[in-house]
Parts: structure tokens; C-alpha cells; sequence
């Protein structure tokens, strides 16, 4: 019987959603730069993991898993026709990404997952500082945190971690910023995610101070390491990643990739400094996925949580005060690895989506005959909404079920 109705939810999805709830932005078989002579690159090992959207410009970060990443930043116009496949342009500049012909520079861009827009129209870039991530790991620069101004295309700020607050396997993944007590530009504190070293960073932009905090809940859980999308199945084993903020609640969400659990904390608690020894950090357990998921979004108007589990290829968002549970999205071709997702200031609120088909570049069985990476967005005045009856208590073992199930913890 669970199997009949998980092909009839499946078939409604496809029912609501093609009609195109999803827009294509931009989409690619295989990345393409604008490159100076000397650049070199490997598109079968380039594969974005996050953007950020400003009134003119799409902002890229395609890390250097592998050899033969050119640029680890880039961007194209908001302009380009809908559905193309724009090439992209290093950002700041190529003279940023010496590492992409192994000059290895370490005031210079070297790996980069996700950047962040504040409303002082400046980018946070989080450099991970490692290159060949997957491969073999070479950290060749501390990480850091390189702020531009969009104004000018030029550095702001620059920010290094003491060692204390680093791991020998630190790899910094995810960013978001909290300005709700800010009186300046600089007066933020930032939430970052230390992925193979399982923790959360705190910067205080006030104070240009740093610290860590850990919890049990970071870490990947090894039973959940295996990931099923469509007809593949592979192996991750990542700590946190997943990152999102809500300002009106002061709350962070965060989510390991390596787990069907979503987590919470309060602002309050990691702005308080490093923990006191043998204190624990007020760790909420949120709720539970179908799946595994990466991406994590907050909408500011109502507080609910957007998510995408991997094996259900769906965008879905969860109201945890009241339960109510949607799916926003649902398609086995687009949504194979949702990688980002963000609400998007300077589009009206409309939410972005970057996905990719990271499993067969992972696998190395990427195909360059389709469509592997995808910018999409939903708009908010054309969102055919599924719901599930209101406060209706979902079993988070029923493979049906798209959505969080509320747990205590």
C-alpha cells in the first residue's frame, strides 16, 4: 500500500510542477570561463556549490575539489537570456586566481564554496584555503574571509583565524551573517561551518575576534554516510554544512550532510564566546528529513525552513511553529543535488536554487551530453503549493514523506 502511494504523491508532484514552477536561470553541461592566456581547466572536475544574487550580477563558487579549476569565484550579468549558458568571469579578477596555473598566493582567492551578500551591498568570500579537497586534501593556505565591496570591486576587509579555533582537516564550507544588532558595516558577527573538522565558527566583527563551538550534532553519522539519487548511490561522509539563519527568531539551523536530521541553536549562545569547559551548547533538535540534504534556507517574512532531501529531488518548506509543511518543487532532472538555496534580497524575495548532478562528477561519470548544472529560482507569486493537512504528525520512516517530522531532543 506504501508503495502505491508514494507513485501517487510522486505523480501529483509531477502534476502541480510542470507547469514550471522552477524558472532555468542559467544552465550548463559543463562550465565554461572567459579565460586569459595561461589559464588552463578541466571541466569534468569543475562543479559549483554556491551563488549569491546582487542587482546586476550572479556570484559563482566553484571550489577546487580537483585539478583544473580555473577561477574558484566568478560571475555573469543578470541580464543573460533565461536558459543559456553564460561563460564566466573571474571575480574580483583572473590576477585573484593564480592558483587555477599553481601559483599558489595566499593573499589571492584559493577554494572557495559560498559567499555571502550584506545589506552594505559587500561580499563575504570564505577562502577554505585547501586545494584537490577530494582527491588528496592539500591545505596550502590558512583559511580566511575576504570582503568586497561591490561598488568598487575592491577588498574591505581581510579576516585570518587565530590557530586555536582550526583543525589539520578544517575545511570551511558555509556562511551566513547575522547584522540584527549591527550599527555599522563591519559591526556583524558571521556563523561559519567547519565541515571535516566538525564545528561552527563565530566571528564578531565588532570586536575582530574568532572562536569555536562543538556539538556531537555536527558530526556525520556513519549509518547515514550512504546517499541514493535516482539510480546512484554513493558515499559522503560530511559533518555540517547545511547552514541557515533566521533574525526575527535568532535561531541558526544547521545540518550535517551525513544525516537525516536538522538542528537548531540560539544566536544568543554563540555570540557568548567559547564555551566554558564542560559546557554543553543548547542544541535543539529540530525535526527529521526523508533523506539527506544540503542546502538550508530561511525566509525572512515567516520563518519557514526551505530544504531539499536528496532522494525525494525536491525543494520543500516547513513551518516548525505551526507544522505546516509544503512542497515548493519537485523534478527527478533538475533536482538531482541541490547544493544552494537563498532568498534572494535584490529578486523581490523569490527563492534561488543551484543544483548539479554532483554524484557523477563525484563518480567521475559525468555525462556532457545534458544539462549537469542549473541556476533556477521560484517565484513567490507563482508558487503552486502542496500541503499536507495542518499539524497532521508525519512518520520520518515512511519514504512518502518530504517533509520534517517535529521530535523532541
Amino acid at each position: 500500500m506504501r508503495h502505491v502511494l508514494l507513485a501517487a504523491i510522486l505523480w501529483l508532484l509531477c502534476a502541480r510542477t510542470r507547469a514550471g514552477t522552477l524558472e532555468t536561470v542559467a544552465q550548463w553541461p559543463l562550465l565554461e570561463f572567459a579565460l586569459p592566456n595561461g589559464f588552463e581547466y578541466q571541466p569534468e572536475n569543475i562543479v559549483m556549490t554556491g551563488i549569491e544574487i546582487s542587482w546586476n550580477r550572479i556570484f559563482v563558487s566553484t571550489p577546487r575539489l580537483r585539478a583544473g579549476v580555473p577561477a574558484t569565484l566568478s560571475f555573469f550579468p543578470r541580464k543573460t537570456p533565461l536558459g543559456s549558458s553564460p561563460r564566466l568571469q573571474a571575480y574580483p579578477s583572473w590576477d585573484w586566481h593564480g592558483a587555477g596555473r599553481g601559483e599558489i598566493n595566499c593573499s589571492r582567492l584559493i577554494s572557495v564554496y559560498r559567499t555571502r551578500l550584506d545589506s552594505c551591498d559587500r561580499l563575504w568570500v570564505v577562502d577554505a584555503g585547501v586545494m584537490t579537497s577530494i582527491d588528496d586534501f592539500m591545505p596550502v593556505c590558512p583559511p580566511k574571509v575576504v570582503v568586497f565591496d561591490l561598488k568598487t570591486d575592491q577588498v574591505v576587509r581581510h579576516v585570518t583565524f587565530p590557530r586555536e579555533v582550526l583543525r589539520p582537516d578544517s575545511l570551511l564550507t558555509n556562511v551566513v551573517i547575522d547584522e540584527v544588532s549591527a550599527k555599522t558595516c563591519d559591526d556583524v558577527f558571521l556563523y561559519m561551518t567547519d565541515t571535516l573538522g566538525p564545528g561552527i565558527l563565530i566571528f564578531d566583527g565588532a570586536r575582530d575576534r574568532s572562536w569555536r563551538v562543538v556539538h556531537a550534532s555536527m558530526f556525520p553519522n556513519p549509518d547515514q554516510a550512504t546517499f541514493k539519487i535516482g539510480s546512484d548511490t554513493f558515499e559522503f561522509l560530511d559533518g555540517v554544512v547545511g547552514l541557515a539563519f533566521s533574525p526575527r527568531l535568532g535561531t541558526v539551523y544547521y545540518q550535517p550532510l551525513a544525516t537525516d536530521r536538522l538542528f537548531s541553536v540560539p544566536t544568543s549562545a554563540l555570540q557568548a564566546g567559547p564555551l566554558p569547559f564542560g559546557q554543553q551548547l543548547p542544541v535543539t533538535l529540530v525535526g527529521r528529513k526523508s533523506s539527506q540534504g544540503l542546502a538550508l534556507a530561511v525566509d525572512p517574512r515567516d520563518d519557514k525552513i526551505l530544504f531539499s532531501p536528496f532522494t525525494e529531488t525536491a525543494i520543500a518548506s516547513w513551518q516548525p511553529q505551526t507544522n505546516q509543511q509544503r512542497i515548493l518543487a519537485y523534478s527527478p532532472e533538475k533536482l538531482q543535488f541541490t547544493a544552494d538555496i537563498i532568498w534572494a534580497r535584490y529578486d523581490n524575495g523569490n527563492f534561488w536554487i543551484m543544483t548539479s548532478r554532483f554524484h557523477k562528477f563525484f563518480l567521475r561519470q559525468v555525462d556532457a551530453r545534458q544539462i549537469n548544472i542549473r541556476i533556477m529560482r521560484i517565484k513567490v507569486d507563482n508558487q503552486e503549493l502542496i500541503s499536507t493537512p495542518y499539524n497532521q504528525q508525519i512518520d520520518p520512516y515512511y519514504s512518502s514523506n518530504f517533509y520534517n517530522n517535529t521530535l523532541g531532543f
